[in-house]
């Protein structure tokens, strides 16, 4: 099954993941279904109860990514349910498949008179801001720049310690993905991304596992319950399993420096989890500042390299135009008060005269109380006209720009490093006969010369064999070769 998070297509389906927008903060996660898993009783099938209204799924499958969807009129008492309470011998005998044949029997919703939201697939980004939180999460901020200072790019393999909510895994194997298992490669030397995941909590990792099924990720995504403190990072067998030849590594972990001693290019545990035709880069992940420092002294002891720490700090701005005046009344969002003392005595003024004439209707009579108020409409209209075209509502008011009011100034300190790939002399000659170096060799003893003098003398040298095939050849076919100019006597 393709994964929303990464081939969304243009339509819902069914057992999809989809997010349903109530508000720009807030957003919840569903599967839809067609059937009832959590039998409900519900008579329109799966339901998701909002403060906005209830929305069956049967009105979200089959609609374009992005549709703003009714809420619709469902019991939401004990007069819709079938049965609520269900014997523990009658919930372990029910089978989805149970369900879907009974599909075809719910009611068809009836669309209420308020209450909407907007459904949209599944990225990173929402996800982050929508998931269950089990663990501390990694937000968009922090992780967009380790992805980034990773190198992770699509057919690589990534390796991250401490899975916790999953934000991180989505981010990954979006960033690594270029197939589906199971698919033919393009070329034969493709490797498919893939996001190694170790977890040392077991329910914590039996979620993450569900997650990734029912996101689509199997394959992509490979949930391991471990401690790789002692275990260290192979596939399968702690002991014996195979390697995943990572090239990017993060470790959200409250002691990295204990793992560290498996991620080197020949650990004592046995094979090395790195990809040993690649450089290797590397992140922890530290809220406390001493963390930091005890995983950098470790790091040099291993031949890390080009250690750094960054601290992410993210700030939203909020843009928007702010109305203010007595003349933006029922405007949504303005502030309905005078700007100026003007403005304040010119409303007085109109409320005075509009009094006035109020007290003389009901002296001298109607008509004249409407002939007042046809002189007041056509000086309004006169006095617009002399202001000259009207100015569009989105350009109306002032343009400001506030901070949001929780700032989350601190996540954690981020630590990165690079370990290079192994290289022998064998691996310098085998370099050398492939990629030929133009710059001439000296004998022995020989210098006084710079780099640019040896090029040169180089570049001569072999215009001068060129021109002696040259010569040869057409000697060899019975041309006799014309003087060389440079060399002709004068």
């Amino acid at each position: 099954m393709p994964s929303p998070f990464l081939t969304p297509g243009v339509n819902a389906g069914a057992d999809t993941l989809a997010l349903l927008h109530l508000r720009r903060d807030q957003i919840m996660p569903t599967i839809l279904r067609t059937y009832d898993d959590q039998n409900e009783g519900y008579s329109e099938g799966k339901v998701s109860n909002t403060r906005f209204g209830s929305f069956p799924h049967s009105t979200m499958i089959g609609q374009p990514w992005g549709s703003q969807i009714a809420a619709s009129k469902v019991d939401t008492g004990s007069r819709g349910r079938k049965a609520t309470k269900r014997k523990a011998d009658d919930l372990d005998e029910s089978t989805p498949g149970a369900d879907e044949e009974t599909a075809a029997s719910f009611k068809q919703p009836v669309t209420a008179s308020s209450g909407f939201l907007h459904m949209t697939y599944p990225t990173p980004e929402s996800w982050t801001l929508s998931l269950p939180h089990r663990t501390q999460v990694v937000y968009t901020p922090d992780y967009s720049y380790i992805l980034h200072r990773l190198r992770a790019r699509p057919g690589c393999t990534v390796i991250e310690a401490g899975a916790g909510s999953g934000s991180f895994t989505h981010a990954s194997v979006r960033a690594v993905f270029n197939g589906y298992p199971g698919g033919e490669p393009a070329t034969k030397k493709q490797r498919l991304g893939k996001v190694c995941s170790f977890e040392f909590h077991e329910q914590r990792a039996l979620r993450v596992r569900e997650e990734i099924t029912d996101h689509g990720l199997d394959g992509l995504v490979e949930v391991t319950h471990r401690d790789v403190y002692e275990d260290g990072f192979l596939l399968g067998d702690p002991k014996t399993g195979r390697s995943p030849q990572a090239s990017a590594i993060f470790l959200d972990l409250p002691a990295p420096w204990l793992a560290l001693k498996h991620l080197v290019r020949n650990p004592e545990s046995g094979e090395s989890p790195l990809d040993p035709n690649s450089t290797v880069y590397l992140c922890t992940f530290s809220p406390c500042l001493e963390q930091a420092e005890r995983t950098i002294r470790t790091m040099r002891k291993l031949s890390w390299l080009n250690i750094s720490m960054v601290e992410v700090q993210h700030n939203r701005i909020d843009v928007k135009r702010e109305r203010v005046g007595l003349d933006a009344e029922g405007v949504r969002g303005a502030t309905v008060f005078p700007r100026t003392v003007d403005e304040a005595v010119n409303k007085l003024r109109t409320d005075e005269q509009r009094a006035k004439r109020f007290r003389l209707a009901h002296m001298d009579g109607e008509e004249q109380f409407a002939a007042a108020k046809d002189d007041e409409k056509e000086k309004a209209a006169a006095a617009a006209a002399a202001q000259g075209p009207p100015v569009p509502v989105y350009n109306m008011g002032r343009l400001t720009h506030r901070s949001e009011p929780e700032l989350r100034t601190h996540t954690s300190y981020l630590v990165f490093a690079i370990l290079p790939r192994d290289w022998t002399e064998e691996d310098e000659q085998r370099c050398r006969q492939k990629w030929l170096s133009d710059i001439a060799e000296l004998p022995e003893g020989q210098s006084g010369k710079s780099n640019k003098q040896m090029k040169r003398e180089f570049k001569a040298l072999r215009i001068k064999e060129e021109q002696e095939k040259k010569a040869q050849a057409k000697q060899d076919a019975g041309v006799e070769p014309a003087a060389n100019p440079e060399t002709k006597e004068l």
